[in-house]
């Protein structure tokens, strides 16, 4: 699956990033007294678990399928990255703002603040390689998609979850940097806590949006247009089909879709015969489109399809989709 070697290679970047950076934060953080910068070390400590997380939900999404389990366990992958939405939120987003209350009722010049600049600056910089990567491997999965529109699209959440971190990490920098300064220009240290306050409404946005986003994946979601009609397109060729009605899929992980198609076969057809073009639509399907896990065909006529199609249109318009 090359899709999960890039993601791989980005989290492994991301880990790497934001371990070093965390305990630069919390030395600098000891040294300096700063609330901004204790934040900004928490943060960096949550990145660097929820890149665990990332790389066990994909380890267990890889498990095949079993007795208890007969479509695999794809959707591990979709649990744990919600899982790191609600641990941005509850540790990053809530550590954060609690300091920065505590900073302002009870404010503390921050000492040495060169070493608050330094570290800032070096974290930008390492949390910049690791953005980069995530950003190199985003574009490439995107293609010609908006950025938002591919993330809603997206059925693998481990680049784009790492991506936001790491976007959410560098506007934490420059809110830090810019609290910290204004705390010593301005001798004002109760703007240090309104910095980390600050950056905890940056890491719960995040949050709220990454788990939106899981929610929607945890739920099921459909494959692409694009998709859904080569796997139309190709049980039309067969010679057995008078008509591929439609069909019905989900994703059960980035590279795993379960598809149901309704098909209505020649009418002159035996039961061996519609069960011949089962198995050459099946292994056809296999070749051209891996992608395909688990395959579902029901012998359906195309006025019964409709029917069933209409009412399933007529539904959807009164539920918003991950988008809305």
């Amino acid at each position: 699956m090359a899709a999960h070697g890039g993601s791989k290679k980005v989290i492994y970047a991301a880990l790497a990033g934001n371990l070093a950076i965390a305990l630069t934060k919390f030395a600098a953080a000891f040294f300096t007294g700063s609330s901004a910068m204790l934040s900004e070390g928490v943060h960096s400590l949550v990145d660097t678990g929820n890149g665990g997380l990332l790389l066990y939900g994909m380890h267990r999404a890889a498990r095949p399928p079993d007795h208890a389990h007969p479509l695999g366990h794809g959707r591990e992958l979709y649990f744990w990255s919600f899982i790191v939405a609600l641990l941005v939120f509850a540790l990053g987003a809530g550590v954060s703002f609690y300091e920065g209350v505590i900073h302002i009722m009870a404010p503390e010049p921050v000492a040495n603040v060169k070493v608050n600049y330094i570290v800032l600056g070096l974290a930008f910089l390492f949390e910049g390689g690791s953005w980069w990567v995530a950003l190199k491997e985003f574009r490439k999965q995107k293609g010609r998609l908006g950025w938002f529109e591919a993330v809603r699209l997206s059925k693998d959440p481990s680049v784009y979850t790492v991506l936001f971190e790491d976007s959410a990490a560098l506007l934490g920098l420059i809110v830090a940097f810019a609290g910290i300064l204004a705390a010593e220009v301005l001798e004002m240290p109760e703007l240090d806590g309104a910095a980390s306050i600050g950056i905890g409404l940056i890491l719960g946005a995040t949050a709220i949006f990454l788990a939106r986003e899981s929610k929607g994946l945890l739920l099921g979601e459909p494959a692409s247009p694009e998709v859904q009609e080569k796997v139309l397109a190709i049980a039309q060729q067969d010679p057995a089909v008078q008509r591929a009605n439609g069909i019905l899929s989900v994703h059960i992980g980035p590279e795993e879709i379960v598809a149901g198609l309704s098909i209505e076969f020649e009418d002159h057809l035996t039961a061996p015969e519609i069960e011949a073009c089962v198995e050459r639509i099946e292994a056809r399907l296999k070749k051209e489109m891996p992608e395909i896990a688990r395959l579902f065909v029901k012998p359906q006529t195309t006025g019964a399809w409709e029917r069933r199609r209409k009412i399933v249109e007529a539904a959807s318009r009164d539920q918003p989709d991950r988008a809305g």
